[in-house]
């Protein structure tokens, strides 16, 4: 005697499985368009918080709900006077300055300021015990509303908003617009070995608001 209730759920099994992996593969595109995404780092300029071919996972929708805090590492669609390649390239850097911050090198202790407060940036690569400078020359900038000042960790070989601003003295093209920031970046993940949060330094906390 053939179980016809048993006999029908295996049917109904193989039946559905095409579409539980069409919905599988459904909600992973999705998520990886409107969610979370994976990028890998493709060069020094963030050494040595992230190292070249390190992975992290991106927070597309956090942004959708507040602007870019300073201090927050984020992947952005890089300006076209910023580009090497005409298609378009994701960069990844640390907000120095929003919208409205006066941002300065430096103090007598050759450290940033934001808005007249110095900030500490223990990140900043270093070599032998010898850390780059926070900047390669003076600078006195306000970022424009609606703008990120960018730059990388490993100063002395980030692309960023400084080598850009001392290029061109243009502002426009040495920031970056908000509408073009993809996520914010919060985990390395691969290699296990230098899985960590990417987490806001304590320095940022203290910056004042700009002035109007």
């Amino acid at each position: 005697m053939i179980d016809e209730q048993t006999d029908k759920r295996a049917n109904s099994f193989w039946r559905e499985l095409p579409i539980l992996l069409g919905v599988a593969v459904l909600v992973a595109v999705l998520v990886r368009a409107f969610v979370l995404q994976t990028f890998y780092i493709p060069s020094p300029s963030m050494e040595h918080t992230l190292d070249i071919n390190d992975k992290v996972l991106v927070n597309k929708l956090v942004y959708d709900f507040r602007s870019p805090d300073r201090g927050e590492i984020i992947v952005f669609r890089a300006p076209s006077e910023w580009r090497s390649n005409p298609k378009g390239e994701d960069f990844i850097k640390r907000v120095i300055g929003v919208g409205g911050d006066r941002v300065q090198c430096c103090d007598a202790q050759q450290r940033l300021m934001i808005n007249g407060h110095p900030i500490d940036e223990p990140y900043i690569y270093a070599e032998d015990g010898v850390h780059d400078a926070a900047a390669d020359q003076p600078f006195d900038i306000t970022v424009p509303k609606g703008r990120l000042w960018m730059m990388g960790d490993h100063r002395s070989a980030s692309g960023d908003s400084l080598e850009h601003w001392e290029r061109t003295n243009d502002i426009q093209v040495a920031t970056v617009p908000e509408d073009a920031v993809v996520g914010r970046a919060f985990v390395v993940f691969w290699p296990f070995g230098r899985a960590k949060w990417l987490s806001v330094p304590d320095s940022f906390a203290s910056v004042p608001k700009p002035q109007d």
